[in-house]
């Protein structure tokens, strides 16, 4: 088989393999979004890798945010791209904060969110996301 016909063999299985870890992406950003909702910060925070910069900073911001609010967000995907070991996102991130406490009605803060994947081992972990400030806590 000569090299050009071993190249178009393996070109479904390069676009199958993308389209996995598109999926892939789509698929964490959904899950980290349902663990903030839920208020299950750990689980939220076991999709990240803990040498990230800022890690600390937003470990703070999301403990602090979730103690004193109900959180609920909604996630759009403005892209995602990269291949099978790397994925970078951009989302547009809405959070709707209600105090648990006696204070005014729900707040929503909006901002994109710049996310890199990286794949580690068998599994996706977000290497870097800016701005970690998204959670911070009121009055933070």
């Amino acid at each position: 088989m000569n090299m050009t016909r071993r190249l178009l063999m393996l070109l479904p299985l390069a676009a199958c393999l993308r389209a996995d870890s598109e999926k892939d992406a789509r698929d964490l950003v959904a899950s980290l979004a349902d663990a903030l909702s839920a208020g299950k910060v750990e689980l939220f925070l076991d999709f990240f890798d803990r040498g990230m910069p800022d890690f600390d900073k937003l470990r703070f911001n999301v403990a602090g945010l979730t103690g004193q609010s109900d959180v609920s967000c909604n996630v759009e995907i403005a892209s995602n791209e990269g291949d099978d070991s790397e994925r970078t996102l951009t989302l547009d991130w809405i959070l709707t904060i209600e105090p648990k406490q006696d204070s005014p009605g729900a707040t929503q803060r909006q901002k994109t969110v710049m996310c890199r994947l990286k794949k580690m081992g068998k599994k996706w972990k977000i290497v870097s996301f800016a701005p970690v400030d998204l959670f911070a806590p009121a009055g933070a």
